[in-house]
């Protein structure tokens, strides 16, 4: 074989070799990022940023159950803007087959019952606060979370500050009027918190994660505390509903109440770790 025959052997090799790679780059399988699941409970929520606040109230303030106050370090997390409504809930109901809350507002089942879509669904058990949240993918705020997202870090006695409660400011101290008693989520902006998170003083009061103790304070962990162990059967409530004094609607005030109750005045809304967000992504 000649040596000029080879080298064009040699170089058509070396070609063929080179249109092989290329075409092997070119087919390489797309990796597409995978999908951000669509939110099943579209409703905005307020991140609360990692950090210490002061939790409780000093001694000689407030009520026995709220002392001793701490420094408390919470991890960031997410938090419900705004209370969980009657539409909101009547979906949950709708898509899952969960029972309806009793209607507040007469007879009938509570889905027949036209204007109170955006008021904040009462009735409600723990359980069913629970149920609600789990399926939105989210959970209950603890109680220290809860109390972060009202008051922020400057220790402040209501949401808005330490001003007194006005009716521009909370939905309280009031007696119940069917309909026209609850106010519609989020329609009193004069009672946000430093976050901007609404209706966390009056309206309805909150299920939270916690049981209660009244005690728990004395020795609870100054690290994202998620309530004492088991005890009994009361749950931690938090924020004072329409009807409560304003001693009930501060920042501090612990209310509470057997996993099973359900009262025209209690409701909730729902909150999410900052790693159960990087799993929702």
């Amino acid at each position: 074989m000649t040596k000029g025959l080879k080298r064009r052997r040699t170089r058509w090799s070396t070609i063929v070799a080179l249109m092989a790679l290329a075409s092997a780059v070119g087919i390489a399988p797309v990796i597409a990022a995978p999908p951000v699941p669509k939110e099943i409970d579209p409703v905005p929520m307020v991140t609360i940023p990692a950090g210490e606040f002061l939790m409780g109230n000093p001694e000689g303030t407030g009520r026995a159950d709220e002392r001793p106050q701490r420094s408390v370090y919470l991890d960031e997390f997410a938090i419900d803007q705004v209370e969980v409504t009657n539409a909101r809930f009547l979906a949950f109901v709708t898509t899952t087959g969960h029972r309806s809350p009793p209607n507040p507002y007469g007879t009938g089942p509570l889905l027949s019952v036209k204007g109170i879509e955006q008021l904040p669904v009462v009735q409600i058990t723990w359980y069913d606060a629970k149920a609600y949240c789990s399926w939105a993918k989210k959970r209950l705020p603890t109680e220290a979370e809860w109390e972060k997202a009202a008051r922020g870090t400057d220790g402040r006695l209501f949401p808005w500050g330490n001003e007194p409660a006005t009716a521009k400011r909370a939905n309280f101290d009031r007696e119940w009027v069917e309909e026209h008693t609850l106010h519609p989520v989020g329609s009193l902006p004069g009672g946000d918190s430093p976050y901007g998170v609404k209706d966390l003083s009056g309206n309805v009061r909150e299920w939270v994660h916690d049981w209660y103790d009244a005690e728990y304070y004395q020795h609870a962990p100054d690290r994202n505390p998620q309530g004492p162990e088991k005890k009994g059967v009361v749950r931690s409530i938090r924020g004072g509903s329409w009807h409560s004094p304003i001693s009930d609607i501060t920042t501090t005030a612990r209310g509470r109440g057997g996993f099973a109750l359900q009262t025209h005045g209690t409701g909730f809304r729902c909150a999410r770790g900052l790693e159960d967000q990087t799993q929702q992504k």
